[in-house]
């Protein structure tokens, strides 16, 4: 899985349509220019000559938007464009996947991180680190139908502050996914030691889908 934003220089800010509906509709037609690029790079194998290129084109729908590039459930690929369940960003992204193409055998498209089968198969690269979700560890503690948690894993202290947040949230979106974890996740912190009496991420899983049932 390979989970990038748009690097943006400070004197060139990202300019986006304030208009969600044309923002979507510009994504889309300049989508379609992009695909023989990204068709081409991902059959070599060479996924980094077009991320900047998607950076790029979902920070022109909105720069506060995240976007990954991911193997997809049903599809070989998929795009996943979220606003990390900020209100204000919910009309870009209802905008951009209510114009999305349905899906084929190359792509599908998701508005929020979705679930992965299994997230302790899951390896996370992060510029040039790669972060085993099956090394991480989590303390949860229910209460009623919410749970606070804590995150652990051996590579979050060498973090830096922006890298440590998204390690801290990911591998719960991803597991849960981003609305479920949005929804039942009360307060999440991250863990500088290894706490006691710890669970894994399908652990976490099976306890949250517990409390909606």
């Amino acid at each position: 899985m390979s989970w990038f934003r748009r690097r943006r220089s400070p004197e060139v800010p990202a300019v986006h349509l304030p208009n969600p509906a044309e923002a979507a509709e510009r994504f889309w037609e300049r989508w379609q220019d992009l695909l023989p690029v990204l068709s081409a790079s991902l059959g070599e194998g060479e996924t980094h000559r077009v991320e900047e290129d998607i950076r790029a084109l979902v920070a022109e729908l909105h720069p506060d938007l995240t976007c990954s590039l991911e193997q997809g459930h049903i599809s070989m690929y998929a795009l996943v464009v979220t606003g990390q369940e900020d209100p204000r960003l919910r009309p870009y992204t209802d905008a951009w996947i209510s114009l999305a193409p349905p899906s084929d055998m190359v792509w599908e498209f998701h508005d929020s991180v979705p679930p992965v089968p299994d997230p302790m198969l899951v390896t996370i690269n992060l510029g040039e680190r790669k972060i085993a979700l099956a090394d991480f560890r989590i303390v949860a503690q229910v209460d009623g139908d919410v749970v606070d948690v804590a995150v652990y894993h051996p590579a979050l202290a060498s973090l830096d502050e922006a890298a440590r947040r998204t390690m801290t949230f990911l591998p719960l979106d991803v597991t849960l996914g981003e609305r479920l974890a949005g929804e039942r996740l009360r307060r999440v912190e991250t863990a500088d030691l290894e706490p006691a009496e710890t669970i894994s991420l399908l652990e976490l899983r099976s306890l949250v889908r517990e409390l909606g049932s």
